[in-house]
């Protein structure tokens, strides 16, 4: 014990005796103080800590009573114990109702005193485990929300074992309120897209929005389930209920449509609510992993309330379209035909519930391969294509709907058929090369740089360059370089040296070289021969 004890008293050996009686080691007293009067007692209470008041009731500058009540409601955790030498009933009685601890008579025998600050002690004990179970619980309802979502958290990420003993001790250690009785319904809400663009910050806010309007609209007033983040994009609501209270799973449901279609209305988004079933603590993990399975699966539907044990998908694969079709569209159609194409059979496999991710995938392989060989035959290169961001995000959400492929192939279809026309344009090509050229004189051109700017193959763009103006690309570089050169040195008074760094030549030596292999002479003896 570290207790602190304030004796006060007007008759100095009364404290002398009562200090001479008590054992403070032995009570695990720390410190003792002495006053004389109420005045003194107050400036002890307001410059240290008084665990236990000793007190007479009979002094010439105020009584005990009122030093009490003064007590009592500035620091009512003090326990107080009154020694007087007045058997006053009148007095005893009110000490006792002002909540005094004890009442002694002078003189007291060492051992009732001693029992009686000992009972004192128990009082304090008792009244701090109190104030610590207070300010526990008032930390738990503080962060309640956050200890059960991080508690359903772990149990459905298998940082809890999905045992009913290893649930049972994680809810009796955090003050989970779930008994044995408990059963629980998850919703699962999925945000399948954003319609409008947003920066990170103005999506998480959103995020925040759907959270708080699925715990008002799916959970309601009663205190009865949480909402919280299960991952990027994902929401989970639990409900829970006794095993003997059924659900109004058709409430549940269209409080989940009311809630679809607020947040499409609202919320800038596409999601769609997936519907669990009614399951104990320990089957939640194996049921929210099913739910997220059926969500991955939901390729073709937005804004809709999908239950758990129900399928829009057949028990049997879909038959992926033949290759030949689509890739003599691209050969010999329009953009519009083969984009039409590809939508018919993505529609009859929504139709015909034949549709989900590993279907979509499969079909999205196809039609890479497809588009790919094209490009190929076209001598266009697909990764200077489809190498700028919005083509890299369009082909990353392919995957994820219907919605989203079809979104990503008029993209992908667009953009390869214009260069497959521009290509066969090969004076649009030679051009484009040959004005690319000039206006990057200074630059150190490489054939593959060059080739980069009409999305083309080195080697065929060189033959279709080599056709046209019976120049290699690499020769065409170099002559249009000493060309600018005579040009900059008859026409302008710079230096040899800044004519040579103007045409990509950073050393001197080597421009003269290539000068006078071209021209006869030298660029120095070219300005003052012609200039």
């Amino acid at each position: 014990m570290n207790d602190h004890l304030l004796i006060v008293d007007d008759e100095i050996h009364a404290i002398e005796g009562v200090k001479a009686d008590l054992d403070l080691q032995k009570l695990g007293i720390s410190e003792l103080y002495t006053a004389n009067n109420i005045r003194q007692a107050k400036e002890w209470f307001e410059s240290a800590r008084i665990d236990i008041l000793l007190c007479d009731i009979e002094m010439p500058q105020g009584n005990g009573l009122e030093l009490l009540t003064w007590v009592k409601e500035r620091y009512p955790h003090t326990v107080t114990i009154f020694l007087t030498s007045h058997a006053d009933f009148k007095y005893a009685k009110e000490a006792l109702s002002l909540g005094s601890l004890d009442y002694l008579l002078k003189p007291v025998l060492a051992e009732e005193l001693e029992n009686a600050i000992r009972k004192a002690q128990a009082v304090i004990d008792k009244n701090s485990e109190n104030n610590r179970n207070v300010k526990f619980h008032q930390l738990w309802q503080k962060h309640q929300s956050f200890i059960i979502e991080r508690f359903w958290f772990d149990l459905i990420h298998h940082s809890i074992p999905s045992q009913q003993a290893a649930i049972r001790e994680q809810v009796e250690q955090h003050h989970i309120p779930i008994t044995e009785d408990s059963v629980f319904f998850p919703i699962l809400i999925s945000i399948q897209r954003w319609n409008k663009e947003m920066k990170s910050r103005d999506e998480k806010i959103l995020e925040y929005a759907l959270k708080n309007s699925a715990q008002e609209m799916l959970i309601g007033s009663h205190d009865n389930g949480i909402c919280f983040q299960l991952d990027r994009g994902l929401l989970l609501v639990i409900l829970m209920s006794e095993r003997d209270i059924p659900w109004n799973e058709e409430r549940l449901r269209e409080a989940a449509g009311l809630y679809v279609e607020s947040c499409h209305r609202y919320f800038y988004c596409n999601l769609s609510c997936y519907l669990g079933r009614s399951a104990e603590a320990h089957e939640m993990a194996g049921m929210v992993a099913a739910l997220r399975d059926r969500d991955r699966n939901n390729v073709a539907y937005i804004n809709r309330v999908l239950a758990l044990d129900r399928t829009e998908q057949a028990d049997y694969p879909a038959q992926l379209p033949e290759l030949g079709a689509l890739s003599s569209l691209l050969k010999t159609g329009t953009k519009e035909s083969v984009k039409h194409e590809v939508e018919k059979y993505l529609d009859d496999l929504v139709t015909n519930h034949e549709i989900n991710a590993d279907t979509l995938h499969q079909f999205s392989q196809n039609f890479i391969q497809v588009l790919y060989t094209f490009l190929n035959t076209n001598g266009i290169q697909a990764h200077h294509l489809f190498g700028d961001e919005p083509s890299r995000r369009l082909s990353e959400m392919a995957g994820r709907s219907v919605t989203d492929m079809i979104v990503w192939v008029h993209h992908a279809v667009n953009k390869a058929m214009y260069q497959a026309e521009a290509v066969k344009e090969n004076d649009t090509v030679v051009l484009t090369v040959k004005r690319f050229i000039a206006l990057n004189m200074d630059q150190d051109m490489s054939r593959e740089t060059i080739a980069e700017q009409v999305y083309l193959n080195p080697d065929y763009l060189s033959r279709i360059f080599k056709k046209e103006t019976g120049y290699s690309i690499s020769d065409y570089v170099l002559l249009e370089k000493i060309n600018k050169a005579k040009e900059l040195l008859l026409q302008t008074n710079v230096s040899v040296s800044a004519v040579a760094s103007s045409v990509g030549y950073t050393n001197f030596s080597h421009f003269a070289k290539i000068f006078k292999k071209y021209v006869g002479t030298g660029p120095t003896e070219f300005r003052n021969k012609l200039g």
